[in-house]
């Protein structure tokens, strides 16, 4: 299982392919710190423009069954390590 801070990495690597810089985002503090097995991931605060622009990119997506298809395919593909 990864950890919380590879999975925001993923993230950020994610959102930066498709032009979005959140630059708030992090593992919470709080929940980082606890006992929980799994911390919340912070998405932080941004511009409008930038909302704006992650709007375009989430509505571009694929609807329905073929975003979750295409989430299967990915999940199965090898992750590299």
């Amino acid at each position: 299982m990864r950890s919380t801070e590879e999975i925001v990495e993923s993230l950020r690597d994610a959102l930066a392919g498709v032009g979005v810089v959140l630059p708030s985002l992090g593992v919470d503090p709080v929940t980082g710190a606890s006992k929980e097995p799994f911390a919340l991931v912070d998405l932080g605060r941004c511009n409008v423009r930038t909302a704006e622009h992650l709007t375009e990119v989430l509505r571009s997506l694929p609807a329905g069954e073929t975003l979750r298809a295409r989430v299967r395919q990915v999940n199965r593909e090898p992750k590299p390590r």
